[in-house]
């Protein structure tokens, strides 16, 4: 056994296991009932089967700038994929997607609550002061068109 079977074996090793993870996060998807399930899935094994895939393919290529490019895909995947991630998961719950009953911690709820009663509390102030201002507008108009009656 030579170096290079010695190191085709193991980039092999690390792409056979990279794909079963990756394929791991995709049946998790097809499988999981609910959002929240899913995005778990697809997140966490996927970022580390596309990783451990570019270890397998740098070793394979046995190329130094090939193995810098798989290293800047690694570190976008692992940066991009958890923001994305939350994103999807809270536009989910923020359209009813997620069954609140289910989580351990509701978070949002709270948060959600609290932004509601502050937009009602500004829409009652631009209703009070447009109210205010049609007042005013009757009162000048009352004493500047006024019928002559008064003596």
């Amino acid at each position: 056994m030579n170096w290079d079977m010695f190191w085709d074996a193991f980039a092999a090793f690390f792409l056979v296991l990279g794909t079963f993870l990756t394929v791991a996060a995709a049946i998790g998807m097809l499988r999981f009932p609910d959002l929240l399930s899913r995005l778990h899935a697809t997140s966490k094994p996927q970022s580390l089967g596309l990783a451990l895939m570019m270890i397998g393919f740098s070793i394979s290529m046995r190329s130094p700038s090939i193995a810098w490019t798989a290293v800047l895909i690694v570190l976008l995947q692992i940066v991009t994929a958890p923001i994305g991630a939350h994103l999807a998961g809270r536009a989910g719950y923020r359209t009813g997607q997620v069954d609140s009953r289910t989580l351990h911690t509701d978070e949002y709820r709270r948060d959600i609550a609290a932004a509601l009663r502050a937009e009602k509390r500004q829409e009652q102030k631009k209703r009070d002061r447009e109210r205010a201002e049609g007042a005013r507008e009757k009162r000048k108009r009352g004493r500047s068109g006024g019928s002559g009656s008064k003596r």
